[in-house]
């Protein structure tokens, strides 16, 4: 029993040693090859920090709340669908001789759609008294589709490389048998200044209006790598 299992394992042993020379006596050409591009993000994410003052004149958290969504209505956004709680908490600190107080805070997520509302955003809320405002992050809405057409036209580009070197000596290329997807870099995420309003110079409290800028873009590039046959 023991002899039938050593020659079975044996016979097994051979049969891979011969798959993987065969493949390898197969004349074949790697290649790699990137595709990118840059894209405006039609997602920006700002945080918004609310905090009650420690202070004898204090504003309420609610009152902040009412500004907030005030202040946001003068920029057309609508906070049923772009504004969410992020987080929330209070403050307990005791005073001697003055009991105890609770100071609560709240975080928000806004999302806008363009530079232009952004800044609005700011101005808006720099006008209610809320200037804890910061940059989170932007995207792109069709970022899974972009990388799909990104990584298509990389394996054309493949193509036409591996086409270019097995002409050099003679030869051509046939069917991919190998296609790796080995990455997709981008967006980063940094911080970028964020816009500011334009106001006029005559009157302070004259109409205001946004700067023509956009955020900066987003690079989003992809990298394949394809193996090809030699004919």
């Amino acid at each position: 029993m023991k002899t039938y299992a050593f020659l079975l394992c044996l016979v097994v042993l051979t049969q891979a040693s011969a798959q993987t020379k065969s493949f390898l006596d197969i004349p074949y050409l790697e290649t790699a090859a990137t595709s990118d591009t840059l894209v405006v993000p039609d997602r920006i994410f700002l945080g918004i920090h609310l905090q009650e003052a420690d202070s004898k004149d204090r504003v309420t958290l609610e009152v902040l709340e009412q500004r907030l969504v005030g202040a946001l209505g003068s920029c057309q956004v609508d906070t049923q669908k772009q504004l969410s709680v992020s987080g929330l908490s209070s403050d307990f600190r005791t005073y001697f001789l003055k009991g105890q107080k609770v100071l609560k805070q709240k975080y928000f997520e806004l999302l806008v759609y363009d530079a232009q509302t952004a800044g609005c955003v700011l101005y808006e809320l720099e006008q209610a008294g809320i200037s804890n405002v910061r940059f989170l992050r932007s995207e792109f809405a069709g970022m899974d589709a972009l990388q799909t057409t990104l990584k298509a036209r990389a394996v054309a580009a493949a193509h036409q490389r591996a086409s270019a070197m097995a002409g050099a000596v003679g030869q051509a290329v046939g069917k991919a048998v190998y296609i790796s997807d080995t990455g997709s870099y981008g967006p980063v995420y940094s911080p970028t200044p964020m816009p500011r309003m334009a106001m006029a110079e005559a009157d302070a409290a004259a109409s205001y209006k946004a700067i023509d800028a956009e955020f900066r873009k987003l690079k989003v590039e992809v990298q394949v790598q394809v193996k090809f046959l030699l004919e």
